[in-house]
């Protein structure tokens, strides 16, 4: 029985978002614990080395796009940033305005992320092109 493109889409996303999650997370919590970054630069850190593992494997694997591809990457840049932002002001808002650790404050962050990215990775940065353009 073959799935429905969406749903393995929505499968091999999730496999790729663990991949780049347990990336960022172990790379943030890492840098705030090792090195001392503050809790919002640890964040950059952590996302940053999650962007690689998430534009390869989603084009590659996931929508099955070519990775070397301008305009998907700018889409998926604007999306990753858009990402980046509610990252920070959740990562913010916890640690500042609820006081919780840097750890528990990665919780709502793995929830809410990944979710609003992939709607915005299926429908606008990896849309497949339309028959005319092809």
């Amino acid at each position: 029985m073959r799935l429905p493109p969406v749903i393995r889409e929505i499968n091999v996303f999730a496999l790729v978002g663990v991949a780049a999650t347990v990336c960022q997370v172990g790379v943030s919590i890492g840098a705030h614990a090792l090195l001392g970054l503050p809790a919002l630069a640890a964040t950059v850190a952590g996302y940053g080395c999650a962007v690689g593992i998430s534009y390869l494997g989603n084009s590659l694997l996931t929508f099955r796009r070519r990775a070397l591809d301008g305009p998907q990457f700018v889409r998926f840049a604007v999306i990753s940033a858009s990402g980046l932002a509610v990252n920070l002001g959740v990562v913010w808002a916890a640690t500042r305005g609820f006081g919780w650790s840097y750890p528990l404050a990665q919780v709502p962050v793995v929830l809410i992320v990944p979710a609003s990215t992939f709607i915005m990775a299926k429908f606008w940065a990896f849309k497949a092109p339309s028959p005319e353009a092809v």
